[in-house]
């Protein structure tokens, strides 16, 4: 699972591991279910490399766009029985109304992981599937109920904006682990973070990009939404602690404290 904020690069890193698999020769599928279009993810694929003819071959890519529960579970059926290297379902915040199912329901996730996710992974494929993070900002995890984490068969990247991406000129992004069912990624990480940094997607103005490896001194910054920190700005006077902003605003702890947190490094930043 790939989830963050919007225009973090979720759907950038999920659709270079589409084009690396096109590019080795094998086959992969995209199964749209935020309708970002067909010539939109296309584009992107040629971009990051996916060779013209692989794109071309229904025996090698299929973009599948369902628009309703049969749809989406003939979608299923025909990526099971064909079995695609890489299948990248954008996004599971959809996948659930498709099927006419309750997102915040740990049941309903339950069915819709049984009927269209384990399906996949049984069949051998790499299942991506792009999530966004939890509107609750206590949480920062991604939406929905925690029958998502326990579902993970793999690992769970949190992706985080390093530098803003934007056409032409590209962007990059931290990818921290935070789930790693067999462990396979931490092994290779550095110890001592709760949430370690698997690797740092670059994604250059011509489209080319790289998985950087972590180093020591690399950690998935602090994060919260925009509409906090602009809460902390408009406060005057500014505010002074985490009991202030608690009283002023009614915010929960864990709240509060993250957006003080990042509320200074920007003014550390600003004042540098």
């Amino acid at each position: 699972m790939l989830f963050g904020e919007p225009e973090s690069g979720k759907t950038w890193v999920a659709l270079a591991a589409v084009a690396e698999s096109l590019s080795r020769g094998r086959s992969a599928a995209v199964v749209d279910l935020d309708h970002n279009g067909m010539a939109s993810t296309v584009t992107r694929l040629l971009g990051l490399g996916a060779p013209i003819p692989a794109l071309s071959d229904l025996a090698t890519f299929r973009y599948k766009e369902p628009e309703d529960k049969a749809d989406l579970m003939a979608t299923v059926t025909d990526l099971r029985r064909w079995a695609p290297s890489v299948v990248v379902i954008d996004s599971i915040g959809e996948l659930l109304p498709v099927l006419n199912l309750n997102s915040n329901s740990p049941d309903d996730f339950t069915i819709a992981h049984s009927h269209a996710l384990k399906p996949l992974a049984h069949a051998g494929c790499c299942v991506i599937v792009i999530d966004h993070v939890a509107k609750n900002p206590e949480t920062k995890g991604p939406t929905g109920t925690a029958a998502k984490l326990r579902a993970v068969g793999g690992a769970s990247l949190r992706v985080r904006i390093k530098d803003s991406f934007a056409p032409g000129r590209g962007g990059s992004c931290y990818l921290g682990i935070q789930k790693d069912r067999h462990g396979g990624l931490r092994a290779a990480t550095p110890a001592g973070e709760k949430e370690p940094v698997a690797g740092v997607f670059e994604l250059t103005g011509d489209c080319s990009w790289t998985v950087w490896a972590p180093t020591s001194g690399d950690r998935v910054p602090d994060s919260v939404p925009g509409a906090d920190l602009a809460s902390l700005k408009s406060l005057a006077p500014g505010p002074v602690s985490v009991r202030d902003i608690k009283d002023r605003l009614g915010w929960g702890g864990d709240r509060a404290t993250l957006a003080l947190r990042v509320y200074r490094q920007q003014l550390e930043t600003a004042g540098a």
